[in-house]
C-alpha cells in the first residue's frame, strides 16, 4: 500500500498576548488553500490536531485549549489604508470545523511583528528605532486594528520588561488600537453596538432560568451576566468551573439562548458549530482573591472582576476581544459591567481576571440617542517562539 508523503508549508509559531498559535502568509499556503473552504478548513485542522477524541492534540500544533488551538493567515492588504489583511481561525478541538466568526485580541498583538518581519509593509515605513505603526484589516468581523510595535535597529523588538498577567515571562509592550470596535462591521461580527437596543436584558433560558444580561458587540459578541445571579462571587479560578460540568452546561445555554437574542443564529441547535461566538462572561464587585500565580489581589487594585468562557471553557486570563468589550461596556452607563465598576463613567478600567488584573480603555459618545465607541486601547505583547515548516500529510486536505 502507497502511502502519501508528508509536505512542509511555511509558517510561523507565535505567542501574541495570552494565546498562541500558527502564523502563515497566504501565499505559502497551497493554492487550494488560499481561498476560503473545505480545503483551507481541513488543512488547519490537521496542522493543529484536530479532530481529536481525546481531547489533546497531540499530532498538531495545538495544546488543548482556547488559547492555543489557532491559526492566522495574513496578507498584503487590498483594502486603502491597511497594510496587511488579518485572518484568524479558531480551530475546535475535538470537532471537524474552524470557526471564522470572530477577531482574536491577544494574536492581534502577534499581527504587527510578523507582518514586518515577514516583508508585508515597505522598508520606508518602518523606522530603524522607535515605534512601527501597523494598520491592520482585521478580515473577520470588518474592522481596523492599529498596532504600535517598538522597532530597535531595524528589527522587531521583541525582549522587555511589560509585564502581562497570564504570561510567564515579561517582553516587549505592543499597543493596540480597536478602531470603532462597536459599529457595524463588513464581517461575520457586524451588527449594532447593542443588538437588542438595551444596555440591560432579561434574558430568558429554559431549563436554567431569566436573568438580567448586557448583549453588546464590541469587539466580539459578547453577553455579560451578574456573577451573583448564577451563584458565583466573581473571584473563581479555572477549577471551579472546568471542573464541573453541570456548570459548563449551564453556561453554554446562556451562551446560546443570548446567541439567538443577539441574532447570531436562529435557532439554539446552531450553537453548537459557533463555538468562538459570543462569549459569555460574568461580572462583580471588586474583591480580594487570589490569582492563579498565588498573587493576592486586593479588591483595591481592581474597579471589577470579570470571568469568562471561551469555547466552553473558562479562560485561564482574559480573551483580548472580550477585554475590549469590557472596556465598551464599562465606558457605558448602565451596562452590567458599569453597575459592577461604580456606575460612574469611565474612559478606562481595569478588572481582575483568573490570572492577575488588565487595564483597557474606551472611548464612547452618545450620538442621536445611541452609544457609539470610536475606539479601545490596550497593551499586549508578542514574541516568536519557532519559524520554519509545518508538515503535514500531502493527502490531508
Amino acid at each position: 500500500m502507497t502511502f502519501a508523503p508528508q509536505i512542509k508549508i511555511a509558517a510561523t509559531y507565535m505567542r501574541g498576548g495570552t494565546s498562541k498559535g500558527v502564523f502563515f502568509r497566504l501565499d505559502d499556503l497551497p493554492p487550494s488553500a488560499r481561498e476560503p473552504g473545505p480545503a483551507r478548513d481541513r488543512l488547519m485542522l490537521r496542522v493543529i490536531g484536530s479532530p481529536d477524541p481525546y481531547g489533546k492534540q497531540i499530532d498538531g500544533m495545538g495544546g488543548a485549549t482556547s488559547s492555543t488551538s489557532k491559526v492566522v493567515i495574513l496578507s498584503p492588504s487590498a483594502r486603502t489604508g491597511h497594510d496587511v489583511d488579518y485572518l484568524f481561525g479558531q480551530v475546535s478541538i475535538d470537532g471537524a470545523f474552524v470557526d471564522w466568526s470572530g477577531n482574536c485580541g491577544n494574536l492581534s498583538a502577534a499581527v504587527g511583528p510578523f507582518a514586518i518581519a515577514n516583508g508585508l509593509l515597505p522598508a520606508e515605513r518602518l523606522p530603524r528605532d522607535g515605534i512601527a505603526v501597523v494598520r491592520i484589516w482585521q478580515a473577520n468581523i470588518g474592522k481596523t486594528i492599529v498596532a504600535h510595535v517598538p522597532m530597535h535597529d531595524g528589527r522587531v523588538q521583541e525582549t522587555g520588561d511589560f509585564e502581562l498577567d497570564g504570561v510567564t515571562f515579561p517582553a516587549a509592550e505592543v499597543a493596540l488600537e480597536f478602531m470603532d470596535p462597536g459599529d457595524e462591521g463588513d464581517g461575520d461580527g457586524g451588527g449594532a453596538l447593542f443588538p437588542t437596543g438595551n444596555v440591560v436584558d432579561k434574558l430568558e433560558v429554559p431549563g436554567v432560568g431569566t436573568f438580567q444580561a448586557t448583549l453588546i458587540n464590541a469587539g466580539i459578541p459578547t453577553i455579560f451576566v451578574n456573577a451573583r445571579d448564577i451563584g458565583y462571587t466573581g473571584t473563581e479560578l479555572q477549577p471551579a468551573i472546568n471542573g464541573d460540568r453541570a456548570a459548563l452546561q449551564r453556561f453554554e445555554a446562556i451562551r446560546a439562548w443570548g446567541a439567538v437574542r443577539m441574532g447570531l443564529i436562529q435557532d439554539v441547535s446552531q450553537a453548537a458549530g459557533r463555538q468562538h461566538t459570543p462569549k459569555i462572561a460574568f461580572v462583580a464587585p471588586p474583591a480580594s482573591y487570589l490569582a492563579s500565580s498565588g498573587r493576592p489581589v486586593q479588591a483595591g487594585e481592581v474597579d471589577l472582576l470579570v470571568r469568562a468562557l471561551s469555547m466552553g471553557q473558562l479562560h485561564h486570563a482574559m480573551m483580548g476581544t472580550a477585554a475590549v468589550a469590557i472596556g465598551t461596556a464599562a465606558a457605558i452607563p448602565g451596562t452590567l459591567v458599569s453597575r459592577a465598576a461604580g456606575g460612574q463613567a469611565r474612559h478606562a478600567v481595569r478588572f481582575g481576571h483568573p490570572s492577575g488584573t488588565l487595564r483597557v480603555g474606551a472611548e464612547a459618545t452618545q450620538e442621536g440617542g445611541k452609544w457609539v465607541v470610536t475606539k479601545a486601547l490596550m497593551s499586549r505583547s508578542a514574541r516568536v517562539l519557532m519559524e520554519g515548516w509545518v508538515r503535514v500529510p500531502a493527502d490531508s486536505f
